[in-house]
């Protein structure tokens, strides 16, 4: 019997299981087929052992500098042991072994493959239209997200947190396209729909009521607990890996705002009781205090934006073990861009109504020692420019080493995927990048990656 690795490798790994079942031995009827299938089986195994083999060759990275976020260090020149895409060992820099590949990345510093726990893959860019999420077809959002995903991996970011797209479980196709190897791109969890209230911040708003909005673009339009527990397990058999609630309004959605809470505290309690149910894990938009409040006490993982919390929520946040994913870049381009294409006046009023709150919140949540991941709402802006936001998290109050944790281990460990990335200590998978300069002195070095490595596998 053959199985195919369900991890999604590049080559299929081949197990040859012998069974004491009964089956027919080759001195019995049917013994001449029986030998064939033995020799198909055997040369399959083969072939894969010998895939297998290449997958593990072992390689060496030379690293001019090494930055640990697990220990907050930065390490002077290493070699890093990969096999089968994973970190084996991290040397003294030396020689390394006749006929093991070498990636010379010796004139660069080092790092963790970067981690992006709020962005949006697979749907348009922000435009002045309201309409724009009617205007593309799921063909063509299959496209468009292609091509985000390959720029947001060159820009350095090997893992994601999808955390939604108006064709739902569009970022499901991408993801499992990705692991596939059909489409370049980084490590995706995706939450498939918005969980929102009928009209909410999830919902596609802003134009005639006679307008009807496709049915994949309300999947996780919920009207009370009860319907809550039932579209977010629909959402889990369909694929998601995680959940993503609407709790109060939105600053890009006509008809709803930003401080008012949508979802009830009951409604998400039973998301995350789903959640829990599955092994996952929720995550709450919320930019009003008592949103954010009622989410935390409801049991969610994360609060996404955070914009008008106040002291009582941090503290619960802090109390609780909640993350704070924090978009503090965004609000300058709204403000920019979307006045000079301009976008509908009620999304800038909530965006300058929430900027610098935000920015406040985020300055006396660090203070306060909050969890505090990377998270930056990429597709409102354009993907690959994810890197601006550390600059952003620097100037209000983290260190630079603090807002490399946010986007490496702290991310990680938010994501439940803390054993596999956001580190590069034996274990982990060989995902890294390099960049000239130091990136502790001057935090925007990480603006400019040279080179990327996924799994083992040099990228850019």
């Amino acid at each position: 019997m053959t199985e195919l690795c369900k991890y999604g490798h590049k080559s299929a790994c081949v197990v040859l299981r012998i069974h004491a079942c009964g089956c027919p031995s080759p001195t019995r009827a049917g013994s001449g087929k029986m030998i064939r299938m033995t020799r198909t089986l055997l040369a399959a195994a083969a072939l894969g052992l010998i895939a297998s083999a290449a997958h593990a060759e072992t390689l060496y990275v030379r690293a001019g500098h090494l930055v640990d976020p697990e220990t907050g260090t930065v390490l002077a020149a290493r070699l890093l042991r990969v096999e089968d895409g994973r970190v084996a060992a991290i040397l003294p820099d030396g020689p390394v072994p006749a006929g093991t590949k070498l990636v010379d990345w010796s004139a660069f510093t080092v790092l963790p493959g970067l981690i992006d726990c709020h962005v949006h893959l697979a749907d348009t860019g922000q435009t002045a239209n309201v309409a724009e999420p009617l205007l593309h077809s799921p063909m063509e959002i299959a496209y468009i997200g292609a091509r985000n995903a390959r720029t947001t991996l060159m820009a350095g970011f090997t893992t994601v947190h999808d955390v939604g797209s108006f064709r739902a479980f569009a970022d499901v196709e991408l993801r499992d396209a990705i692991n596939r190897g059909d489409v370049i791109g980084p490590r995706m969890q995706a939450v498939g729909a918005y969980v929102t209230v009928p009209g909410g911040g999830g919902e596609v708003t802003g134009f005639s009521p006679e307008v009807r909005i496709p049915d994949d673009m309300r999947a996780g339009v919920v009207t009370d607990a009860a319907d809550a527990r039932a579209k977010v397990n629909y959402l889990f058999q369909h694929g998601a890996d995680s959940i993503k609630l609407i709790a109060t309004g939105a600053v890009l959605a006509s008809g709803t705002e930003a401080g008012q809470q949508e979802l009830t505290e009951d409604e998400m309690r039973a998301a995350v009781d789903v959640a829990a149910a599955r092994h996952s894990w929720v995550t709450a938009h919320a930019h009003g205090a008592e949103g954010i409040k009622s989410a935390i006490r409801a049991g969610v993982r994360a609060i996404e934006h955070a914009s008008l919390i106040d002291d009582e929520g941090i503290a619960l946040a802090k109390a609780k073990g909640v993350w704070l994913d924090m978009d503090i870049y965004n609000g300058d381009y709204i403000a920019s861009v979307g006045r000079a294409e301009h976008w509908p006046e009620n999304y800038l009023r909530k965006n300058d109504e929430t900027t610098d709150a935000q920015r406040q919140g985020f300055r006396k949540a660090v203070k306060a020692g909050a969890k505090i991941s990377f998270g930056t709402d990429a597709g409102v802006y354009p993907h690959g420019q994810n890197a601006r936001q550390f600059a952003y998290m620097v100037r209000w109050g983290m260190t630079p080493m603090q807002a490399i944790q946010a986007a490496t281990t702290s991310a990680a460990a938010l994501m439940n995927w803390g054993k596999d990335v956001g580190a590069l200590s034996p274990g982990h998978y060989a995902d890294m990048i390099a960049v000239a300069g130091d990136p502790l002195a001057d935090i925007t070095t990480l603006e400019t990656v040279a080179h990327v490595m996924k799994g083992g596998d040099v990228m850019k």
